[in-house]
C-alpha cells in the first residue's frame, strides 16, 4: 500500500509524451540528450509527440530506468 502512494506522487508517467515532459520539466532536457546518444538520433526532434513508453520500445530503452532518470531530473 505504501508503494502505491509513492507511485501516485510520481511526476513522470509512461503515458506522457516527450513534449509533455519537457514542457513541464525543462530540467529533463539533459536526460533526453543523454539518451540521444543511445538512440542514434535526437529524441526531442524525432519523437516529440510519442509517449515515454513508446519511445522506450522504439529505441530499446529500459522503461523503468528512463522513467527513474526523468523523475530524478524533474524533482531537482
Amino acid at each position: 500500500m505504501c508503494n502505491k502512494k509513492n507511485e501516485d506522487r510520481k511526476l513522470i508517467h509512461p503515458e506522457m509524451t516527450v513534449l509533455d515532459v519537457v514542457s513541464a520539466y525543462k530540467q529533463t532536457l539533459p536526460v533526453f540528450k543523454k539518451y540521444d546518444g543511445l538512440a542514434g538520433e535526437c529524441i526531442c526532434c524525432k519523437s516529440l509527440f510519442k509517449t515515454i513508453h513508446s519511445v522506450s520500445i522504439l529505441y530499446g530503452f529500459d522503461l523503468n530506468r528512463l522513467l527513474d532518470d526523468l523523475e530524478t531530473a524533474a524533482a531537482d
